[in-house]
């Protein structure tokens, strides 16, 4: 059986099951692989825009036997697919601009599929506010730490949706709601340090400066954060 880190299950789990799986960005194939060996998926397409790392996923699927049910394509995002072949679309492990591009110009491509897993490495708020802002609703999301690290990920699907909170969009509507606790850890070491910061601005006279500011605002939005649920009540 294939092992994979506890991040990539925590996100393969988000895909829902029996889903014809379309993962952008293979790499390895590591989490198609272990969704067919755990009976989740009936199959999947993979996909990266790079040779090499689909020349890795071609050896990791036909070890494991899965040759029949995952094909691999080299594709630029979802340039490669066409409408109806895939039921659930997993981005992992990018940064969140590239992943917006991706689905704003894959969306069309990738018609008929009703669940969207993402899990970007940077500029999450964007990412969240993307959706929201087109046409999805976000319907999950998972905070995990894994080798000391934060990571965050979320399932969409299509629909309308309220507009969130700027809170909302920097630390996650849910998340905050269940009072997760990874993100409460996250939230107090994030409030330790930019303590300092500000301690150190104010200490060097520079209060007047635009990265003070900056400091300030975001120790007030974690103030918010914590007192979320009093705020909602």
């Amino acid at each position: 059986m294939l092992k994979i880190s506890e991040r990539l299950i925590q996100v393969a789990e988000l895909v829902p099951k029996g889903s014809r799986l379309i993962d952008v960005g293979t790499d390895h194939g590591y989490v198609p692989i272990w969704l067919l060996q755990n009976g989740r998926i009936p199959s999947a397409i993979a996909m990266d825009v790079n040779k090499g790392p689909l020349m890795r996923a071609e050896e990791n699927r036909d070890r494991y036997g899965f040759t029949d049910v995952m094909e691999l394509r080299l594709s630029n995002g979802l340039e490669k697919v066409k409408p109806g072949e895939g039921d659930a679309v997993l981005i992992a492990g990018m940064g969140g601009p590239l992943m917006i591009r991706i689905i704003e110009e894959g969306r069309e491509n990738a018609g008929g599929v009703s669940s969207w897993v993402l899990q970007p490495q940077s500029e999450i708020p964007s990412v969240r506010r993307y959706l929201i802002e087109h046409g999805f609703r976000i319907v999950q999301e998972i905070m995990l730490k894994d080798e000391g690290k934060y990571y965050m990920a979320m399932c969409a699907v299509p629909g309308e949706s309220e507009p969130w909170k700027d809170i909302e969009y920097l630390f996650g509507k849910y998340l905050l709601e269940q009072q997760h606790p990874v993100l409460a850890e996250f939230i107090e070491k994030e409030w330790r340090l930019y303590e300092k910061i500000q301690t150190q601005l104010t200490e060097t006279n520079q209060t007047e400066t635009a990265r003070y500011q900056e400091v300030k605002a975001y120790l007030c939005a974690l103030e918010q954060a914590k007192t979320y649920n009093q705020q909602t009540l």
